[in-house]
Parts: structure tokens; sequence; C-alpha cells
């Protein structure tokens, strides 16, 4: 409005781009994307003051024909394009973040299962080894295997390199259906047994067989595979304790991984779940894995938490909403 009001007092012929110069329509258009309007509102938002304009204008005796009527057309045209300029630009800009977030936490998800692949290799390795077995065929496609690994592993360092100042995805899309909790855990369980050890960590589900939720079934078992992986680095001798209960007659269920591993110290508690915080005596850590964890889980409108004490060990739970009816 005062951008509109000095205009008219100077009666300015200058071209729109000129009038606007340094205005704040380039602001508005950023500042909408943020209230999550869209095009068509940010547009009507204009149209109702041009309008707004000519009926003040009436109410008062004014005629907005003529002159007016061409600089009020031209500085809300003008106010129009820079704004949704500025919008789309800083919607693309929020797309591409998003994807490149998304790229980010799946990358990072992947590493564990690497790891599991690569050990199992190893482990393979071993065997034949122990059992004198000779075999150039199978030495030849564990050495394939391990450079395919290797490489993934490399590329998948590299996306998370260009990755690390992203701030934290703002947006998940959940395809949530009801599904049984023990199968999913024990697949991860399997999955994660070369990562946590043969006889060193032990991996125990605790989850009712006939234990049911409702949520993201891909989105899940990513929580849970890196609170177990989270739970494995902290316990190299132990017990890692996966379970779940219901948690209220609304359907609400709390999960918990819980390990008697080193803990937290308490002043890192609150922090651990931020982006990029990582353990300092911790080698190749990224801190992700707590934040996707965080992430997912407030993105099924959860909550979660961690209880830890130095020496005893850490217990992280989370909740997860009831069918909504």
């Amino acid at each position: 409005m005062q951008e509109l009001a000095n205009t008219f007092r100077t009666g300015s012929n200058k071209p729109i781009v000129h009038t606007l110069a340094g205005g704040s329509p380039t602001a508005h258009g950023k500042q909408r994307v943020k209230d999550d309007y869209d095009i068509e509102e940010l547009v009507a938002e204009y149209n109702i003051l041009r309008g707004s304009i000519h009926d003040l204008a009436e109410r008062n005796g004014l005629s907005m024909q003529g002159e007016p009527f061409h600089i009020l057309n031209r500085v809300l045209d003008g106010a129009i394009g820079s704004a949704v300029a500025s919008f789309a630009t800083r919607k693309a800009l929020e797309v591409q973040h998003r994807r490149e977030e998304y790229l980010a936490f799946v990358a990072h998800d992947l590493r564990t299962p690497l790891s599991a692949i690569s050990l199992s290799s190893r482990v393979l390795e071993l065997i034949l080894l122990r059992d004198h077995v000779e075999s150039p065929d199978a030495t030849k496609k564990l050495a394939t295997l391990n450079r395919n690994v290797k490489h993934l592993q490399d590329l998948i360092d590299k996306i998370l390199e260009e990755n690390t100042n992203l701030e934290t995805e703002t947006g998940v899309k959940l395809e949530r259906r009801r599904f049984d909790l023990w199968p999913l855990v024990e697949a991860l369980v399997h999955d994660l047994h070369p990562v946590a050890g043969t006889d060193s960590t032990r991996l125990v589900n605790e989850i009712p067989e006939d234990f049911v939720v409702f949520a993201d079934a891909s989105l899940l078992r990513r929580v849970f595979q890196n609170l177990i992986a989270n739970a494995i680095s902290y316990t190299p001798r132990g017990e890692v304790v996966i379970g779940a209960t219901a948690a209220g007659a609304d359907g609400i269920v709390e999960c918990f991984v819980r390990d008697n591993g080193e803990g937290i110290p308490e002043d890192r508690c609150h922090l651990i779940f931020d982006k990029h915080e990582t353990d300092s005596e911790k080698q190749g850590g990224l801190g992700l894995g707590l934040a996707i964890v965080k992430t997912f889980v407030e993105a099924h409108d959860g909550h979660v938490t961690v209880e830890s004490k130095l020496g005893v060990g850490s217990t992280f739970r989370f909740t997860l909403p009831g069918q909504r009816s």
C-alpha cells in the first residue's frame, strides 16, 4: 500500500520494474510459501486489494478513471508478477531441497544393510579358509561381491558428503496400513545379525507375534533399523532388546529399543536427535540416524524419547497413534 501511495503521489510513469525496485512483493511471495498458500491464493490477495481500493475510492467520491486507473493496475500487476516469480522460485528450491534430503536419508539407511552384506561376505571367506575349501569360482564371486559393495559404499559416502548442510526434512509422504510388527522386526534382526556379530551382541525380538500397528511399514522399518544399528554400536558385547506395548485405549502403541551398552552422557541426551550431532569418540558417524528416526516418528504424529545412564545402557522409545476412524 505504501508503494502504491508513493506512486500516486509522484504520478510516476516509470516502467513496472523500476516502480517496484526494492519493494515488498518478493518478500511477500516467499512468505506465502511458508504459509502454505497456493499460487491462486497469492494472486487472489492482490485482486482483493485491487477491488478494495476501487470500493474505497468510490465511497470517498474519488475517480479511479484515466491516469489513476492505469497507475493502480500498473503497480498491482507488477506486484503480482514479482510475488509470483519469487513464490515459484522458492517453491522450486523447496522441492529440490526435499529431494536432496530424501536422497541423503535413503543413502544413510543403505549403509547398514551394505555393512551386513560386506560382513557376511567376509564370514563366507573365513569359512572357506577354515574348511580348506578350494573353489576358484567361489573366490572369484566373493571378490566381485566385495568390489561392488565397496563401489556402492563409495557412492553413498559421496551423496552424504554433498548433502551435509541440508536441514531436516519437512515433508514426508506416509502410506499407512495395518500390519504385524513382529515379522518386520524379526527380518531386521536376521539381516543385522552380521553387524551385531555372532558372539558379541545379541539381538532379541520381544514383540508379541500377534501385535498389529497402523503405520508406514517402509518408514517404520527404517526407524527400527537406525535404532538397532545405533544400539549395536554402543553395545559391542551385550544385548539389544526390541519390544512394543499398547499405550492407551485409543490405539496408541509404544515401541522401544533397549540395550545394556555404554550409555549416553546426560548432557548429550537432549541433543542426540539433532541433525549432524555425533559422538566424537565414534568413527564414521554422520549424525543422521537419530535425526531420521525423529523425522519419521513425528511424520506419524508420534514422539521419540531416550533414557540413558553411563555404564548401564539406553532405552529409546517412540509412539505411534492408532488408526483414526
